[in-house]
């Protein structure tokens, strides 16, 4: 399970009526629109395991880093560390091919970086000195869906995605400045 959000209740019913365990519950980062469903699923689900970021403030019995991998069940999941919009975030790469970017990248879009903890230069570091190293063809799913798309492409995202346009730290910093 990604950022359960506030959908423990649906969560919990589509888990049992598909009959499966819950291993672990991922929070891409500490914000409660991400998180607030843990409680609830690990007090039904008690052996699933919360895996936050370790600069995350969210109560985790898994911290973990840039580049460290994980299994569910036989499909091999890597953290990429994506500080920008919140120091803890992360996104996940799942089976090498579908990355899940919570708050980090968006279609058409990116994450806030004027919250508290958000900083314009990680974002930029993380966009375009991690994400974008992606392989085009990887298919990106954010935290929230505000495109016209639930879902991309890296490829997709680098040629139309207006906040990923070529331009320096500095020019990436005065336009996420930039109302």
């Amino acid at each position: 399970m990604v950022d359960p959000s506030y959908n423990a209740g649906e969560l919990i019913r589509f888990l049992r009526k598909a009959n499966l365990a819950l291993k672990y519950i991922f929070n891409t980062h500490g914000h409660s629109d991400h998180t607030a469903g843990n409680a609830e699923l690990c007090s039904v689900f008690t052996g699933a395991k919360i895996v936050a970021h370790k600069l995350s403030r969210v109560s985790a019995d898994l911290l973990v880093d840039d580049g460290d991998d994980l299994c569910v069940g036989k499909i091999p999941v890597k953290v990429i560390h994506t500080p920008g919009h919140t120091p803890d975030s992360i996104c996940l790469l799942v089976d090498g091919k579908k990355l899940l970017t919570g708050d980090t990248l968006f279609v058409g879009e990116c994450g806030r970086t004027d919250l508290p903890g958000g900083n314009a230069r990680s974002m930029y570091m993380s966009l375009f000195g991690k994400l974008l190293r992606l392989g085009d063809d990887v298919e990106v799913y954010p935290g929230h869906d505000y495109g016209v798309r639930s879902f991309s492409t890296i490829g997709e995202e680098r040629r139309s995605n207006y906040t990923l346009q070529p331009r320096s730290l500095e020019e990436f910093v005065e336009f996420m400045r930039t109302p």
